[in-house]
């Protein structure tokens, strides 16, 4: 098959377009054809060596978490999925070196659900990794109906499911963005404010009691503001900050899960959650993909087009 191959630490400039042996396929897996690969932060943070310290990443390394295709073959113990099947999933395992930038992946099922019908195959590779990070950390702080909830970087990958789920649980919620980005953010059902001085005052303008709940996918100061804001601050989570939970918030490292990915399908059929897809660009053009995540300022998803 072809992929994307790495064989050492380093930059965009490291990926190269390569054959590769097709992947074998466990008990508990199943053998996808991929149609498109979701590209998310992470994935040029691995490739540069961050992760290093925290997971075993293996070379030659086939970047990449985010998929959407079609069963190919299944493994010995597999009675969730049958030959072609549209998949969708974040194929995290506990180790790093096959990812979704191919031809080919092998997917463990606890990675996968089923592609929500309203979804493009570019759109629905966008959804996992970053869907399921808006999800669980909603989840952990609790948001429901009649919560204000404030989300840093709103109109982002995360943030803009984040808005859109939120939304979608009878939240109202209030969003950080450049103000270039603000018709993007009233588009999904959000209350748009600029971020940087001054930001929590803007906030209050909206909301003079404070707010319910609030969710930081930026870093930075978001979290000193929003402890300034919220009326309980064990109602914060953060994907950037670890030192949060120092704080009494919550730190959310998104996991692989078939039941909140087969939830964020739900809500896409039902026409509550769409996938602002930014950049579509062929499998060989994986490193300037990285190049535009790497820049911080892509509104939605960029995602790789494979089959």
């Amino acid at each position: 098959m072809h992929a994307i191959i790495v064989n050492r630490y380093g930059g965009p400039e490291t990926l190269e377009l390569a054959e590769t042996d097709d992947p074998k396929v466990g008990p508990d897996s199943v053998l996808v054809r991929v149609k498109a690969a979701g590209v998310n932060p992470v994935d040029w943070k691995i490739v540069a060596g961050y992760l290093d310290p925290i997971m075993n990443v293996h070379f030659p390394l086939v970047p990449g978490w985010d998929v959407a295709g079609v069963v190919e073959a299944v493994g010995l113990d597999v009675p969730e999925f049958s030959v072609g099947d549209e998949v969708f999933g974040y194929v995290r395992k506990d180790e790093v070196q096959h990812g979704t930038y191919a031809e080919l992946v092998a997917a463990p099922v606890r990675t996968l659900a089923r592609k929500p019908a309203s979804l493009s195959w570019q759109q629905a590779a966008g959804v996992p990794l970053a869907g399921l990070t808006a999800w669980q950390s909603l989840a952990r702080v609790g948001v429901g109906e009649g919560d204000t909830v404030l989300v840093h970087a709103a109109a982002g990958g995360v943030g803009s499911f984040a808005v859109q789920i939120a939304v979608a649980k009878g939240a109202r919620v209030i969003g950080t963005a450049g103000e270039h980005n603000h018709d993007f953010l009233r588009s999904l059902g959000a209350e748009p404010v600029t971020y940087g001085d001054g930001l929590a005052d803007r906030v209050r303008k909206l909301a003079p009691e404070g707010v319910d709940a609030a969710v930081d996918y930026v870093g930075g100061d978001a979290v000193a503001v929003s402890e300034q804001l919220l009326k309980d601050r064990s109602r914060l989570a953060s994907i950037v900050d670890a030192a949060v939970t120092e704080r009494g918030g919550h730190h959310v490292w998104v996991r692989p899960d078939s039941a909140d990915l087969a939830e964020l399908g739900r809500l896409a059929d039902a026409g509550k959650l769409g996938v602002h897809v930014e950049h579509a660009l062929p499998l060989a053009e994986a490193a300037e993909a990285f190049r535009l995540s790497m820049s911080g300022r892509t509104r939605g998803k960029i995602v790789l087009e494979v089959g």
